[in-house]
């Protein structure tokens, strides 16, 4: 179960909506209209949430849960314990994911620069930016709007980054151009120079690293 500290569910949602949802066919004598709440696993799931099978060593777990409702395979209705309403899909892990996104949607950021941040004169920031305490922003650097910029990242000058990009905490990223939909993990190190060196009698000589990163949308 999701700790309520940390995510928000969302719903709840009827069976139609759910079906529309992840793509998966209702089966044969389901409620359009019944409603559920959350997600859950097998073993823990309740009258008003959904679950999913998808690997056939939770068969016993399956027939033994109270999910009101699960996504499976159309091969593994027979195996439903009475009374739980099914989703049918040949794939039934992506259709639940699609559920569970939608019961745990990422929130937009509210948009907020710190005062301790620092965004260059040169810089563009997007609307709709959230750019958390001790954040640098270097000059000409693009962020597009909706972005979430973490404590003490560092986006390096001429960087740019599309929409609804996310950077976590303490990473830095450089020499970097990152397309829309991107999740940079906390203390990520994108765009750093890579290990190059003439070697010889007379030492090592550094070789200039002049690449960029491309990373692409999604």
């Amino acid at each position: 179960m999701a700790d309520s500290r940390f995510f928000t569910v969302a719903g709840p949602f009827t069976l139609a909506q759910l079906a529309e949802i992840s793509g998966a066919a209702p089966a044969e004598g389901c409620d359009p209209s019944a409603r559920f709440v959350d997600v859950a696993p097998l073993d823990q799931a309740a009258a008003d949430q959904v679950s999913f099978l998808d690997n056939k060593k939770y068969v016993a777990a399956f027939q033994a849960s109270r999910a009101g409702l699960c996504v499976v395979a159309p091969e593994m209705a027979a195996k439903a314990p009475s009374g739980m309403a099914l989703l049918l899909s040949p794939d039934p892990y992506r259709a639940y994911a699609r559920i569970a996104q939608a019961f745990y949607p990422v929130p937009a950021p509210e948009p907020w620069v710190a005062p301790t941040a620092w965004i260059d004169p040169a810089a563009r920031l997007g609307e709709g930016c959230r750019v958390e305490p001790g954040a640098v922003v270097g000059p000409g650097a693009e962020i597009g709007a909706r972005c979430r910029i973490g404590a003490n990242v560092v986006i390096g000058q001429g960087v740019v980054l599309g929409d609804d990009c996310t950077v976590g905490a303490n990473a830095t990223v450089s020499h970097a151009i990152v397309g829309s939909r991107v999740n940079i993990y906390p203390g990520a190190r994108i765009g750093q120079d890579g290990f190059g060196f003439a070697m010889g009698p007379q030492g090592h000589l550094k070789v200039p690293q002049l690449g960029r990163v491309v990373i692409d949308e999604h």
